[in-house]
């Protein structure tokens, strides 16, 4: 059962008791065959990728800047395939698309609300980090979203008083750090609605009766709101109202003027309320009119689902697989990313298939003086979409002690056998480097495993180089950085001989950066566990030219893929999707060119005196990208190089 915040969130059915008028075995089988035409309605609606397609590229044309940041956008490939977003930014859920998160690209122009309505399983967006500017979007014409992220932009102007009239599906809303005046709009009336975040916006007047059944994260601080806080909301934190001066009353310190504010009177409540005969007598009366109404209405629907399967000479009970799942829970799918949204509870679990009564599974942990959680204490957590990749769904997961995780779901292993899977994990809890980020724990079931980190807080190198680092990665940083992933890659080289790619999936999202902006890699030495037939759909080494070109990989491949990782790292160009021909192209290209031309502005902006270092270390990343394997540096050469580039001549 779900617990917490993930309780919480979730809609309130009711229903009528059957159960003194159907046997339990027809019980059953009514809901089966509801579920079943569910599945049947579906499929003839099925989510087109090509309507996606279309919508996706027709929101794209109304940003003026999204050529590059998402190149990869390609109509003749569908945005979805599974679980798994082709497109950057896009995710995806049992093929369809349910978010998108594009965060941090410094996107800017309008963003077309019409064009996003075909999208009928969105459940997400996320505009974090961007340049967006003027008013708010009519977010009503997808108003079916459960979590908005708009926050860190340069949206203005008033919010309509009816900008979320009608969304009741609403569980966050982030608008924080924006330009937004007036006063806060009535509307956010979702009775599911747990997150409202509003903080450093210029909001005037009182604050509304939002909803607050469910609400558990609010912050409305440092904006020009005043008068009292309503009652429903005295129990927050008093920093959620902290920096609007003329706010009054609980659970702030400062109580409302009486001449300015007085209490409700009690009296005129009374005598507004109607009399209780009245209220008393009716409300039975219609309570009953709507049940009999529900009840004929459910009978009459089970008497057409039994006809229609009669008529058709169904006698057997249909089976729930996989298809009538994804169509009866596309609302559960996990609604987004990461600083996303909120996964409901069963989704880092096949999307919240409850699987557990067949396969009973286990957390193992590698390290034996950890301190030990269970799968029911990730179930309880509360959970956040942190992305879809190649792999799998990414989540980070809060227990309730406050420790934090990262739980990653990989499909493309069930060709493994458990032992073999055991033995490997084990062989990768024993790994131990200051640039590895450690496994925890792991799961194995059939059909899908589950692999648990420990969570950083500065999230990945992707994230903040291509996103508003605003200086943080400067020379130094990225200097370090590079340091770190090849010592790093040597480690890995040095303890797993025996793999070909001891990393084989090096890329900036698979670096995370810890607290000093250490680089700790992910993702790695997970060839010889997946599926063989899959490996060259999801590893990044098979993307290299040796594999292109002659169908192979060699040790040399890691090599290739870390001197992608620097290009990357010093121009600030998003390398990681580019073909093997593009790349080649670019580097040849870089030789024509003065270097100022293709470092990173705001590498070089606090660089002074160390443009020869950046120069060697360029050359480095074009020697370990040489599209002939024989050609390109060993990993020893390479670290040794990258070692002797300091940070002043």
């Amino acid at each position: 059962m779900p617990t917490g915040a993930q309780a919480a969130v979730r809609p309130h059915h009711h229903s009528i008791n059957f159960h003194s008028t159907f046997p339990r075995k027809q019980i059953y089988f009514v809901v089966i065959l509801v579920h079943f035409l569910v599945y049947s309605c579906s499929a003839q609606f099925p989510g087109d990728s090509d309507v996606e397609a279309k919508a996706l590229l027709k929101f794209k044309s109304s940003l003026t800047n999204a050529e590059a940041p998402l190149s990869n956008w390609d109509p003749a490939t569908p945005p979805c395939s599974g679980e798994r977003g082709n497109w950057l930014g896009v995710l995806c859920y049992n093929g369809y698309v349910w978010g998108l998160q594009l965060e941090r690209m410094n996107l800017k122009g309008n963003i077309d609300v019409d064009a996003l309505s075909p999208l009928r399983f969105m459940r997400a967006v996320s505009f974090m980090g961007n340049t967006f500017e003027g008013p708010m979007p009519d977010w009503k014409k997808v108003g079916a979203i459960k979590a908005l992220y708009l926050s860190d932009n340069q949206f203005s102007g008033q919010i309509a008083v009816d900008a979320f009239r009608g969304m009741y599906s609403l569980k966050k809303v982030h608008l924080a750090n924006n330009n937004f005046t007036g006063p806060l709009p009535t509307s956010l009336e979702s009775p599911k609605l747990i997150e409202l975040k509003l903080q450093h916006n210029h909001f005037t007047g009182t604050i509304p009766k939002i909803s607050s059944d469910s609400l558990k994260e609010l912050d409305l601080s440092n904006n020009q709101l005043e008068g009292p806080i309503p009652s429903g909301l005295n129990l927050m934190d008093p920093l959620a109202f902290a920096g609007n001066k003329a706010l009054c009353g609980a659970p702030l310190s400062n109580a409302c003027d009486p001449t300015l504010y007085p209490p409700p009177s009690s009296s005129s409540s009374s005598s507004s309320s109607p009399p209780p005969s009245l209220s008393s007598s009716k409300t039975p009366v219609a309570l009953i009119i709507i049940l009999i109404l529900v009840g004929i209405l459910l009978l009459l629907l089970v008497i057409f689902l039994l006809a229609r399967f009669r008529k058709r000479g169904i006698d057997e009970t249909p089976q729930l697989g996989k298809p009538i799942t994804a169509a009866v829970d596309i609302e559960k799918a996990p609604p987004a990313p990461a600083t996303v949204a909120e996964a409901d509870t069963g989704g880092i679990l096949a999307g919240g298939k409850k699987s557990d009564q067949h396969q009973p599974g286990k957390l193992s942990f590698v390290d034996e003086r950890r301190h030990k959680f269970d799968l029911q204490d990730l179930m309880r957590a509360s959970a956040e979409v942190l992305g879809s990749g190649n792999f799998g769904a990414s989540y980070k997961a809060v227990l309730v002690d406050g420790e934090a995780l990262v739980v990653k779901r990989f499909k493309q292993m069930n060709g493994i056998a458990r032992e073999d899977f055991h033995e490997h994990m084990r062989r990768l809890g024993r790994l131990n480097h200051p640039n590895l980020l450690p496994l925890v724990a792991y799961l194995f079931r059939k059909e899908e495993k589950l692999l648990v980190f420990d969570f950083v807080n500065n999230g990945s190198l992707a994230a903040l180089l291509h996103g508003k680092h605003s200086g943080v990665l400067n020379w130094v940083t990225r200097l370090k950085i590079i340091k770190g992933v090849a010592k790093g890659l040597v480690y890995l080289q040095n303890e797993v001989p025996t793999m070909t790619v001891p990393h084989g999936h090096l890329k900036s999202s698979n670096v995370l950066l810890d607290n000093e902006y250490n680089p700790l890699l992910m993702d790695y030495a997970l060839h010889p566990v997946v599926n063989s037939t899959y490996v060259h759909n999801v590893l990044l080494a098979y993307k290299s030219p040796e594999y292109a070109q002659h169908g192979r990989i060699s040790k040399k491949t890691d090599v290739w893929c870390l001197g992608t990782l620097i290009l990357e790292i010093l121009t600030g160009r998003y390398l990681s999707h580019a073909t093997t021909t593009d790349l080649a192209a670019w580097i040849n290209g870089i030789a024509g060119e003065e270097y100022s031309k293709v470092f990173d502005k705001d590498m070089e902006a606090g660089a002074v005196g160390s443009r020869n270092q950046m120069e060697k270390m360029l050359q480095i990343g074009i020697s370990c990208c040489k599209e002939d394997a024989d050609k390109r540096w060993d990993l020893e050469v390479a670290a040794r190089q990258i070692d002797l580039v300091q940070l002043d001549d």
